[in-house]
């Protein structure tokens, strides 16, 4: 890994970690990501190299697990981690402490972690207080752990995914307003939950918009506020307002302003600042679907684009900060120079097949599907890891059943390979492997539904039980090699 506490994933033995954290009576901080992923990147450039976060190390046990670690997708199921990356706190007796969030700035985020190594609750157990009669004894830092909790990454650990919303819009309204910063994150996040649907409860829309309009016109708050005002713009302002309303047309301008000076703030990352600038693209398309976004604002970009490509030295980071500035591109109807930029990066990306993922979306949107499927093959033959390589592989078969199913041999060769790589072993079929599969059959399930294809998917279902007879014949896991093809759906 890039620097930092944390050592190289390939052969951390947990158990052993928690056992010196039990011994040395020091919480245990894990740190789940993956070498492709942008996010990833971009914590270990910017958060895990500054020299308060070093420092402030010698609190907590580091532990970073690789997703394509062995045992890793396993270990992934047990401490309920699925999407890079995800980082948990944990007291030295091995209980949760806190889901950290990754998305907030490294300032903000050093002031949750300092508060997650100081409390001695968990946050399951804030969370009770919150939503019980002891609500008017938490303190403001519990609030600001409630409010800076990873929400999008709890996978079940505090609330049921469809309690999410509900659970968020209890928050809000309990939260007292004189601890602002968090009760403007619950709300912002309550508002995203319920406009995504995650959960049957819904917010006064008079009063959330009339909340997030505060926001917007305070500079400090929306500074506070940045990585939700950017990540759920395009939601959050869907929701609240109709189309061609007035009502609409006045929170975009508020909201186009706000995202102007974080593109401009310098205390944000690059990426960051080139992620405000394709919201403001989305926003625009949010005002007018039909229409192509302002040339200012479309020369912003591509100049913000450049000057961060010449800029920015860092490998990891540039794997953050180039796939921020590609999206941005394409969403300022700039695709040709999205591609241009992503292709000069091959030789220089530390993943390089990531950039030909994002090749082949942006084709797909362009509505070239022979190039799209030759970037997701490209891309397969490249990456590396065996998680990845799975994730990797299975994406491309799934693009072959969307974009040119009457290719059968081209599908069969794609779906043979990607299980006769599989590792005939108990921890293949864990976390995101197993999720991966699942989506895998429903796509073959529903290319089947033409009767030229039924021998195809046969014999994908005969080479994965050939596969799953490898396994110990004890082994639990070999029920779920058998079915994970045969699923109706994921079951994650």
């Amino acid at each position: 890994m890039n620097g930092g506490p944390f050592s190289d994933g390939a052969n951390v033995d947990v158990d052993s970690a928690f056992a010196r954290a039990r011994s040395e009576h020091k919480p245990l901080f894990l740190y789940w990501g993956a070498s492709w992923c942008p996010p990833c990147n971009q914590v270990k450039a910017t958060l895990f190299k500054r020299l308060d976060f070093i420092e402030r190390s010698s609190q907590f046990i580091p532990v970073y697990v690789d997703g394509d670690q062995p045992n890793a997708q396993k270990l992934g199921e047990r401490f309920r981690v699925r999407g890079y990356p995800t980082m948990i706190l944990f007291a030295s007796d091995g209980a949760e402490i806190t889901r950290l969030p990754g998305e907030i700035d490294p300032q903000q985020y050093l002031q949750v972690l300092s508060l997650g190594l100081g409390t001695g609750r968990s946050a399951r157990a804030t969370l009770a207080s919150a939503l019980g009669a002891d609500a008017a004894k938490l303190t403001g830092e519990d609030w600001t752990l409630l409010a800076s909790y990873a929400w999008d990454t709890d996978e079940g650990q505090l609330v049921a995914p469809d309690r999410i919303a509900s659970t968020l819009v209890a928050l809000a309204k309990a939260c007292p307003t004189r601890y602002l910063p968090s009760s403007d994150r619950l709300a912002l996040r309550a508002i995203g939950a319920t406009a995504a649907g995650r959960g049957a409860v819904s917010v006064d829309r008079a009063r959330a918009l009339a909340h997030v309009r505060a926001v917007l016109d305070d500079a400090a708050r929306a500074r506070a506020q940045f990585d939700l005002l950017v990540q759920w713009a395009p939601v959050i302002a869907g929701a609240l307002t109709d189309p061609g309303s007035v009502e609409r047309q006045q929170l975009l301008e508020r909201w186009d302003a706000r995202l102007a000076a974080f593109a401009a703030d310098t205390g944000l990352s690059t990426a960051d600042r080139l992620d405000a600038l394709a919201t403001r693209a989305e926003l625009q398309k949010l005002g007018d679907p039909n229409a192509p976004v302002s040339p200012a604002l479309a020369e912003a970009i591509r100049t913000a684009a450049a000057q961060a490509d010449r800029d920015t030295n860092d490998r990891f980071e540039r794997q953050a900060v180039i796939s921020s500035a590609a999206e941005a591109l394409s969403a300022a109807g700039l695709e040709a120079e999205s591609d241009a930029l992503l292709k000069a990066e091959l030789s220089r990306s530390v993943s390089p097949y990531y950039q030909m993922i994002e090749l082949a979306v942006n084709a797909r949107k362009r509505g070239d599907a022979m190039a799209a499927l030759d970037w997701y093959e490209k891309a397969y033959a490249a990456a590396q890891g065996p998680a990845t390589r799975l994730q990797w592989g299975a994406r491309y078969v799934m693009a072959l059943t969307e974009l040119a199913p009457a290719q059968q041999d081209r599908l069969d060769q794609a779906v043979g390979r990607v299980i006769d790589e599989l590792d005939p072993a108990p921890e293949t079929f864990y976390g995101r492997n197993r999720i991966v599969l699942e989506k895998l059959g429903v796509a073959l399930k529903a290319w089947k539904s033409a009767p030229v294809h039924e021998a195809s998917v046969d014999r994908a279902l005969a080479r994965m039980d050939a596969v799953c007879q490898k396994l110990p014949a004890a082994a639990p896991e070999r029920a779920v090699c058998r079915d994970v093809l045969r699923r109706s759906g994921p079951s994650g």
